[in-house]
């Protein structure tokens, strides 16, 4: 959590790119930009990708489900 609330503190009033394999680090992100083979397949908000159930959505539900549960 101090990791995080440091670049947080670092960022702001900046444009910053940041990879994520943890999608919590990126929750808070103006934007997202999700890649799929190289492609743009999805942009938006953390909540915005939520409610259109896509490929942002489905990992986020693998990342906070319990381990074997799909």
């Amino acid at each position: 959590r101090l990791i995080q609330d440091s670049l947080t503190t670092l960022m702001r009033g900046r444009t910053c790119f940041v990879i994520a394999h943890r999608l919590s680090t990126i929750t808070h992100a103006n934007r997202i930009v999700v890649f799929e083979a190289g492609r743009i397949t999805e942009t938006g908000t953390h909540d915005a990708l939520m409610a259109a159930g896509g490929k942002y959505h489905e990992m986020v539900l693998l990342q906070t489900s319990p381990a074997g549960v799909n």
